[in-house]
C-alpha cells in the first residue's frame, strides 16, 4: 500500500463579542449555552451553538464522565451516568476501575434523595447479575427512578437486555438508543472483544511529508498531555517486535498521571536463543510479556518477565492468546525496518485482525530512512469514518477498515 501525506491547515482568529459585558456573562454560566467549533475561513467569525437540554444533551455528558476512567476500566467497559432532575443534573457517576462500583451507584450517591422520581441517564445498559458487584438495576429501583434512559444495549450475554428487561417489569419506563453511536465509539474495543473474542487493533504509523514510513516507536511520548503519551494509556497491550528493541532505550511509556501502562508485547520471532530487552523502569518488568516460538533467555534477568511459548507466531495466533488474556485492545505500532511487523502485516487486512488505522504525518523531509513501506494481500483499500486533528506539529488521521 502506497503512502501518501495529506496536508491541512485550519486557520481562525478570535473576534469580540457584540454582547454586553453583562449579557455575555450569563450566558456563559447558563448551563444550556455552549460556544461552538471555530470555523476556518476568511471572516474567522465565532459560531455560537445553544444546545438544546434534551436526551441527547444528557447522554453526552455521560460519555464525558465516562472518559474520565480512559485506560482504567478493562476488561470492563466505560461507563458514565446522570441523574436528571426539573432539567437539572442531580447526581453524577462513572465506572472508575474493574471490581469497584458501577456509574449508576456513584450517581445515585451523588444524587441521593433527590434520585426519587428522577430520569437517570446510561450510557451502557445496567447490569441485571451478581459479579463482582451487585446489579445495578437494583439500585435504580430502589432509588424510585421514573426513567432510565440507556445509550445502548450491552453486547455482553451476560447482561444484554436483561437490565432493560429488569426495569420495566419494575415499572420504570426506559429508553434505549440515544446517542448509540458515540457510545457505541467509547467502548468500541470491549464490543469488539465481547463479539469476536480477540482485541481491537489499531495500527499505527509515522510518516514524514515525503512519505516514508519513520522509525518512532516509543518517541513522543516523553512527558503528559501529549498525543502518544494519551494515546498508550488507552491501549491494554501494544506489540513491539524483537528487530526493532535494539533503535529503543525504554519501552514505551504513557506518563499521564495515573496512568495505567499498558502490557508491553515482545515478539521474539526468529530471535535465536536470547533476547535482550531495553532498559527497564521500576515496576515495568510485571508488564512485560515475550511471546516466543520455543523457551528463551531473556535478559536482563528481572522478576515478574512472563514468557509464553506459542506452535506459530502469527497476528492471529498472537491476538488469540491476548484475547484468552482478557486484552480488550491492542496497539500495533509499525516503525520501518521491522520485518517481524512486515511478516505479520502480511495478511492482516484480509483476514480482519486490523479495525483502525492512525497515521501521523510530521513536518520532515526523511532522506536518511530507507524504510520498507506497508504491504498487504490488497490491491487497494478505504478507509471509512476518517478524522483529523493536529497534534503540536504533526497532523493525525484517523480511519476504520
Amino acid at each position: 500500500m502506497s503512502n501518501s501525506a495529506l496536508f491541512f491547515l485550519a486557520i481562525s482568529s478570535p473576534t469580540s463579542s457584540n454582547l454586553g459585558a453583562d449579557a455575555l456573562r450569563r450566558r456563559l454560566e447558563s448551563s444550556s449555552w455552549s460556544p461552538g467549533p471555530r470555523r476556518a475561513g476568511g471572516s474567522g467569525i465565532v459560531r455560537v451553538r445553544c444546545e438544546k437540554r434534551d436526551d441527547a444533551f444528557f447522554m453526552r455528558r455521560c460519555v464525558e464522565l465516562a472518559r474520565k476512567a480512559v485506560g482504567c476500566t478493562s476488561p470492563n467497559p466505560m461507563v458514565g451516568c446522570v441523574v436528571v432532575k426539573d432539567g437539572e443534573i442531580v447526581g453524577r457517576g462513572f465506572h472508575p476501575k474493574a471490581g469497584q462500583p458501577h456509574a449508576e451507584v456513584f450517581a445515585l450517591r451523588d444524587a441521593g434523595i433527590l434520585a426519587e422520581n428522577a430520569t437517570a441517564y446510561v450510557s451502557l445498559e445496567p447490569c441485571n447479575h451478581h459479579g463482582r458487584t451487585p446489579p445495578c438495576t437494583e439500585a435504580l429501583i430502589r432509588a424510585k427512578v421514573k426513567q432510565v434512559v440507556v445509550g445502548m444495549v450491552d453486547p455482553n450475554p451476560i447482561v444484554a437486555s436483561k437490565g432493560v428487561d429488569r426495569l420495566r417489569d419494575s415499572g420504570i419506563d426506559v429508553i434505549v438508543g440515544v446517542e448509540e453511536m458515540l457510545c457505541q465509539k467509547l467502548n468500541e474495543a470491549y464490543i469488539h472483544r465481547i463479539i469476536t473474542g480477540r482485541p481491537f487493533v489499531t495500527l499505527r504509523y509515522t510518516l514524514s511529508f515525503n512519505g516514508r514510513i519513520m522509525t518512532q516507536l516509543g518517541k513522543g511520548a516523553e512527558g503528559p498531555g501529549g498525543y502518544y503519551s494519551q494515546l498508550l494509556q488507552e491501549y491494554d497491550g501494544i506489540l513491539i517486535p524483537n528487530d526493532l528493541l535494539s533503535k529503543i532505550s525504554t519501552l514505551p511509556t504513557s506518563h499521564e498521571i495515573g496512568a495505567n501502562q499498558p502490557f508491553h508485547i515482545v515478539i521474539a520471532k526468529g530471535s535465536g536463543y536470547s533476547l535482550c530487552l531495553p532498559r527497564l523502569t521500576a515496576g515495568s518488568a510485571a508488564k512485560i510479556i515475550v511471546l516466543a516460538e520455543r523457551h528463551i533467555k531473556v535478559e536482563p534477568e528481572v522478576e515478574g518477565i512472563e514468557m509464553v511459548v506459542l506452535e506459530q507466531i502469527t497476528l492471529s495466533s498472537i491476538l488469540d492468546y491476548c484475547g484468552r488474556r482478557g486484552l480488550c485492545s491492542i496497539l500495533l505500532d509499525f516503525a520501518g525496518g521491522s520485518e517481524c511487523l512486515s511478516e505479520l502485516l502480511e495478511d492482516a487486512v484480509s483476514e480482519h485482525l486490523i479495525q483502525k488505522v492512525i497515521m501521523e504525518i510530521c513536518p520532515f523531509w526523511n532522506i536518511r530512512e530507507k524504510t520498507s513501506e506497508l504491504e498487504f494481500s490488497y490491491d487497494s483499500l478505504r478507509l471509512k469514518n476518517l478524522e483529523s486533528r493536529i497534534s503540536n506539529e504533526s497532523v493525525l488521521v484517523e480511519g476504520y477498515l
